[in-house]
């Protein structure tokens, strides 16, 4: 009876120890997004266009067609905003609830894969927070969770997705296949049909990951999930496609998704270049020997149900991205749960428990080799990539993360190296946001630029932007009007014919204004962003060869 009891004591304190790591996850993730918001602003072009979309959708109250610029916005369906226009409707219209959007999705996101680990190897206890963790820590996820972007609520709901196959899996699959279909419909309208490129696979491969399911039964079922989403999605597709006009329901049903599969317009990259980028996006954990380790001794045993449904689930997707065009970091992100169950899976099979293996010493000099190059370009040893900032990194937060690993080798005999690894790899991209926020911040807040193009509207002048308008100072202005987008060729023209109107241009450099006086000026990503009268626009384009403006491309 003491015997049993001692076992009870035992389940309970491991299951406390896991439940700790959860939450040790969502504070190292609370971590990170306090000083994302401290350190730099919402940035353009990306995050700052899809705030002005929503902001353009609750001014018009049209809450069925995203709007950019007074124009339809076909690039991506509208879940995103809804989520931002909810918040505004409970507590105004802001700009820090758009910045807690990802990191709730991605707390969200963490939960789910410490689900995940029970699910996949419900005999190992300990998995999911130590996957939490790792996943927590991985560089794409830990930049990701506070960027104003699709893939972590896309993440989010791919993991439910991967939930309801395995519920299906276990016997239960009308409910299982309910989720699935749910899951799909949702990530449709986060970020279009690839929703269904991050799932289908790993259920397509379920004879391999659990043998003795039905066939018919279980393919069935997949069906009516991938029907049951579609539903979802065409619930809102069909009478925005109504709405917007045919070439937006042409874009949103077809146009949008076949360029980006088939020869996308843009960030084209090589076949190879996601290979290329997992040892960036896998850091801490690439540089730790011991996973390495674990790997070789797991797969020597062969692979349980768990790692079959985990390999699955990535290579598959990753060979299809591989060869899509358009490439991004961050649009592998629904995979990262499932590298993090799978390291966390491989530590566990080696003979030495990750809490009594010491040898952790590549991820700590790695990091101390960061920030040593962090405090070499804050003393102005090692130059910026650009020679135009006026303003070095901060030098303490290179010496902090030195601190930092630093005080891991001190600890590497006892301590847990699953925590400290994980907090390393938080520590880097935090202090690492912090060194350069005094140089970086200028360069992308347009507040100012923003706001004074809407005293310009106010005061009755017409605004043009010179080149292509990605709606950066919708948001900040709270602009009630578009701007007119001019490319090269038509900006002389345009402005003779409109001579009380005004002009946002992007040139070189403060010289380049040859003296002129601006209604606005700030730096703006390497150059100088300008609000000009028509007149002292014409003046300008005079003296300065054409080639000088930057066009926002």
């Amino acid at each position: 009876m003491g015997r049993s009891v001692d076992l009870h004591a035992l389940g309970n304190n491991e299951r406390r120890s896991e439940r700790l790591m959860l939450l040790l996850a969502w504070v190292m993730l609370l971590l990170l997004t306090a000083v994302a918001m401290l350190a730099r602003p919402i940035t353009p072009i990306d995050e700052t266009r899809y705030v002005g979309v929503a902001w353009e959708m609750w001014l018009r109250g049209d809450f069925l067609v995203p709007f950019k610029n007074g124009e339809v916005y076909s690039h991506k369906p509208p879940l995103m905003m809804w989520m931002f226009q909810a918040g505004w409707a409970v507590f105004g219209v802001n700009e820090w609830w758009p910045r807690l959007v990802s990191p709730l999705f991605s707390a969200g996101g963490l939960g789910l894969t410490f689900a995940l680990a029970k699910r996949l190897w419900p005999e190992r206890s300990g998995l999911g927070g130590q996957a939490a963790i790792i996943l927590t820590s991985y560089l794409v996820w830990a930049i990701s969770s506070t960027w104003i972007m699709f893939d972590v609520m896309l993440a989010f709901f791919v993991l439910i997705g991967i939930h309801g196959v395995l519920i299906a899996a276990d016997g239960k699959p009308a409910r299982g296949f309910a989720l699935l279909g749910l899951s799909i419909g949702l990530g449709v309208l986060t970020k279009g049909p690839v929703m269904l490129l991050q799932v289908l696979p790993v259920v397509v491969l379920a004879p391999w990951w659990n043998p003795g399911l039905r066939w018919a039964r279980w393919f069935s079922g997949m069906l009516a999930a991938v029907i049951s989403g579609a539903a979802i999605a065409l619930a809102w597709a069909i009478p925005a496609g109504i709405a917007g006009g045919e070439e937006y329901r042409n874009a949103i049903f077809w146009g949008q998704t076949a360029n980006r599969m088939v020869e996308s317009f843009a960030h084209q990259r090589p076949i190879w270049w996601y290979l290329a980028l997992m040892p960036v996006l896998l850091f801490p954990w690439v540089v730790w020997p011991e996973m390495w380790r674990g790997i070789t001794r797991y797969t020597q045993f062969g692979l349980d149900r768990g790692g079959r449904f985990c390999i699955a689930w990535i290579v598959p997707i990753f060979i299809a991205f591989s060869f899509i065009s358009g490439k991004q970091a961050h649009y592998l992100m629904p995979l990262f749960p499932a590298f993090a169950l799978l390291v966390a899976r491989v530590l566990s099979s080696q003979d030495r428990p990750p809490k009594k293996t010491g040898s952790f010493t590549p991820p700590i000099l790695f990091i101390l080799v960061i920030a040593m190059g962090m405090m070499l370009v804050a003393v102005g040893v090692v130059p910026l990539p650009k020679d135009k900032f006026e303003v070095l990194p901060a030098l303490w937060p290179g010496v902090i993360l030195a601190l930092v690993a630093i005080a891991a080798f001190a600890v590497r005999k006892f301590a847990h190296p699953i925590i400290v690894i994980g907090l390393m790899g938080v520590a880097a991209p935090a202090l690492m946001q912090t060194a350069l926020a005094p140089t970086l911040y200028p360069e992308y807040d347009v507040h100012p630029i923003s706001r004074a193009i809407r005293q310009s509207q106010d005061s009755g002048h017409l605004v043009a932007n010179a080149g292509k308008y990605h709606d950066q100072y919708q948001f900040f202005g709270r602009l009630q009007q578009p701007l007119v987008e001019l490319h090269e060729g038509t900006i002389k023209d345009w402005l003779q014919e409109h001579p009380t109107a005004q002009i946002v241009m992007y040139i070189k450099n403060v010289e380049m204004l040859n003296g002129a006086a601006a209604v606005a000026s700030q730096p703006y990503r390497g150059k100088i962003v300008a609000l000009l009268d028509a007149k002292t626009a014409l003046d300008l384009l005079t003296h300065i060869a054409s080639g000088n403006l930057r066009q926002e491309d």
